[in-house]
């Protein structure tokens, strides 16, 4: 019977993960959790196999909605760029981080919409504008973005170092060390 339960936990994990990567935060301390992400789906590169970051930085852009050329693109370059959606299309925004050097983008709800109860069903699309992106860009769902960006704003830290992407394939549900205030 216990292995019954096991492998429909496993079941249980792989239809909840299916098309979506994870990311874990290290640091700081107070983000220590494992992230849910939702890759673009026709446009920029993948989270696979041959695209693994450990111990990058997550930065937040300035402009935060990353519709203009980013201000700190010394600090993006090689890293992974933390935009809020709105004001301009994902591709776009994909395009500014790659023109800042990023190795990927997370593209986030806005702070003052944390709660957006439609926010699971956002599909990051090509907005046919011709642009060429070269770098994954993922939407990360819910509340996480918002109490990133707040953690990181009230710690006055510039960055979170995250490993990306992380295998969560043969991890139970319950294993998952997910963010107390979200649930997949």
């Amino acid at each position: 019977m216990e292995e019954f339960s096991k492998s429909v936990l496993y079941m249980l994990a792989a239809n909840v993960i299916s098309g979506d990567a994870f990311f874990e935060i290290l640091d700081p301390p107070e983000l220590r959790y494992t992230y849910r992400i939702r890759p673009a789906k026709d446009f920029g590169t993948t989270f696979n196999e041959s695209f693994k970051l450990e111990k990058a930085r997550l930065v937040p852009t300035v402009p935060i909605h990353s519709c203009s050329s980013l201000m700190n693109h010394k600090d993006v370059m090689g890293q992974i760029a933390l935009a809020e959606r709105g004001h301009c299309s994902f591709v776009y925004k994909t395009a500014q981080a790659q023109k800042a050097g990023a190795r990927a983008i997370i593209i986030t709800e806005a702070m003052n919409r944390w709660d957006d109860p439609v926010d699971h069903l956002i599909e990051m699309v090509d907005d046919k504008m011709d642009i060429d992106v070269n770098i994954p860009a993922a939407f990360l769902l819910g509340r996480n973005g918002g109490t990133i960006l707040k953690t990181l704003q009230d710690l006055r830290r510039n960055y979170a170092l995250v490993n990306i992407p992380v295998n969560l394939t043969y991890v139970p549900l319950n294993k998952i060390n997910q963010p107390p205030w979200i649930t997949w």
